[in-house]
């Protein structure tokens, strides 16, 4: 282990700070997401994302605890988030969903919640509700509903700051005509392919912080195809790699950084988590990131097209 890094904050409209560089646990094994968070935690990482449909959040708060156990860390330099999943969208399902995720967490509070999509699920039984010919079954629950249960999770103590994601501009500004607490946060998919420009520039004008998930293109999403470019692996990126001596992830690490954008990649690979977070001591020069932006292409990799019937499908307009 070298000396630990710091990790710039962003500052929430909530008042608090959010590190600016987190490690995310999406498709992290359960077995192996432990011992991941504790490699976090050991290499500086003091930001973990998670959510409950994940279905690891136990093990993660294994992880934590074992960390504030040795006296690494407290609670209180650590900055964890969650998000409510699709089927607790009812006023009345949030803080019982929220409960359920600190339960499984170990904690007392969350510092950020998210509602993770804008399109609720039917409620009551399975996370990924079906019928009979393999469709996703819906509820009419509308997300500005959802938001008076986040509100709550505040109000009650059980989150710090709440926020959304995969929401689009006309979605949050639904949301801020009936807030009374407003999004600190919008979570959303962004890397090259997709560089989010204008959803960014939308959230800055309304004071929402921008996290960027799946900021190295998810390369190991459970749909991809043997075919589909690699964005790592992108001709023009092994280039700028060469140039600033940095491997292609922490080259478009660094670009979100750099952006402002909160950037949470996920990985169980020591090795990895440790080089992730080493992006603190170079800087891409303006030309560099101005051609990184070149590379959009619209390439959404979590796109959710088979729920694009719903009503509050979020990626039906341009941004």
């Amino acid at each position: 282990m070298g000396p630990k890094i710091n990790v710039p904050n962003v500052k929430l409209s909530s008042g608090f700070d959010m590190p600016i560089f987190g490690l995310g646990t999406w498709k992290s094994k359960p077995g192996e997401v432990t011992e991941a968070v504790k490699y976090a935690i050991d290499a500086g990482y003091r930001h973990i994302d998670c959510a409950h449909v994940y279905g690891n959040e136990s093990e993660v708060g294994a992880g934590i605890k074992a960390k504030i156990d040795e006296g690494v860390v407290k609670r209180e330099d650590l900055f964890v988030t969650s998000k409510l999943w699709n089927t607790f969208h009812s006023v009345d399902k949030v803080i019982p969903a929220c409960k359920t995720t600190l339960k499984n967490l170990g904690l007392d509070y969350l510092d950020l919640y998210l509602i993770h999509w804008p399109l609720g699920y039917q409620e009551g039984g399975e996370l990924f509700p079906k019928d009979a010919n393999d469709k996703t079954l819906y509820s009419d629950v509308d997300y500005v509903d959802t938001w008076k249960g986040m509100e709550a999770c505040v109000t009650e103590g059980l989150s710090k700051s709440i926020g959304v994601s995969n929401f689009n501009s006309h979605q949050i500004d639904r949301v801020l005509a009936v807030a009374k607490i407003k999004p600190a946060v919008n979570q959303i998919e962004c890397h090259p392919y997709l560089n989010q420009a204008k959803l960014m520039e939308y959230c800055k004008s309304k004071g929402i912080a921008v996290t960027a998930y799946s900021p190295l293109g998810s390369p190991d999403r459970p749909w991809a195809k043997p075919d589909d470019p690699k964005l790592t692996e992108d001709p023009k990126l092994v280039e700028l790699s060469k140039k600033y001596k940095k491997s292609t992830a922490q080259i478009l690490l660094k670009y979100q950084v750099q952006r402002g954008n909160i950037t949470i990649p996920k990985s169980v690979n020591k090795s990895r988590i440790e080089e992730n977070i080493k992006i603190f001591d170079f800087e891409l020069a303006p030309e560099d990131m101005a051609y990184i932006d070149t590379f959009d292409c619209n390439g959404r990799v979590c796109h959710m097209m088979w729920c694009n019937d719903h009503k509050h499908f979020p990626f039906g307009i341009e941004f």
